[in-house]
């Protein structure tokens, strides 16, 4: 009975420890994802995300804050999809 006390114990260890340590990292293939990537899957979610010409370059900024909000995205994916549509907008 002890001893599968401090087996379980262990075990249990072990995946907490691997939890705090690779369980908040996010991954190099989430990482390398470009603004027009995070663009498609995440605009499209809730509704029909505009096109880079519907808005200009300043008012971008405000529609990446409002969404980074409501879309529950990271700031440096929100930056992503920011320069995406300034790239490509005409205005």
């Amino acid at each position: 009975m002890k001893k599968s006390i401090i087996i379980t114990t262990f075990i249990l260890l072990v995946a907490l420890l691997s939890l705090l340590t690779n369980g908040c990292n996010v991954s190099k293939k989430v990482a390398d994802k470009s603004g027009a990537q995070l663009w498609a899957e995440n605009c499209n979610r809730c509704h029909n995300s505009p096109g880079p010409g519907e808005f200009n370059n300043d008012n971008w900024e405000i529609v990446g804050m409002h969404m980074q909000v409501r879309a529950n995205l990271t700031q440096t994916d929100i930056n992503k999809i920011i320069d995406f549509l300034k790239s490509t907008n005409n205005q």
